[in-house]
């Protein structure tokens, strides 16, 4: 089976999004989002591929999940489950899970990498959310801290988790 990496931007309180959109505009998280994910499959549930600006991203294969036997998503596959969707990759390729809420929920289970922009700070506002990393189950590999500036209104960090292995 592929090997699942999961990416998101995930502010103090877990969240990940208002209304169908991203939290804030961060330049360099996008930047770093296209640096992981170019060349790379990426899966995403339907709210997510529609939340997409201009549809499915360039120079990436998109995969939508979804359970609607007629739906049709321009520039994606679509599968009804993400057993199917993964079961057609060689074992060593990485795919990104980019969401939405349901499929990280679904996935860090079995993902073996989280890919993980921590905004530093508290959307109260939000409405959907990222579950809670159990750092009994991942460990911190890399940390780039980034401070705010004017491009960018909070401070973040990149970080790596890697699943641990019992």
């Amino acid at each position: 089976m592929a090997r699942l990496s999961l990416i998101a931007a995930v502010a103090g309180n877990g969240a990940i999004g208002k209304e169908q959109d991203l939290l804030c505009h961060l330049p360099n998280d996008l930047k770093h989002f296209k640096t992981l994910t170019l060349g790379h499959t990426i899966i995403m549930g339907r709210k997510t591929f529609e939340s997409l600006p201009k549809g499915a991203l360039p120079n990436r294969e998109n995969i939508v999940l979804s359970r609607r036997k007629d739906a049709l998503f321009p520039g994606a596959k679509v599968f009804h489950s993400l057993q199917d969707a993964i079961s057609k990759y060689p074992d060593n390729e990485e795919l990104f899970i980019i969401g939405g809420a349901t499929l990280y929920k679904e996935t860090i289970g079995m993902a073996e990498n989280l890919y993980i922009t921590h905004i530093h700070h508290i959307f109260d506002d939000a409405d959907t959310f990222f579950p809670a990393i159990d750092t009994d189950k991942w460990e911190e590999t890399e940390r780039t801290e980034m401070p705010a500036d004017d491009r960018h209104p909070y401070s973040y960090c990149f970080t790596r988790y890697r699943r641990k292995t019992l």
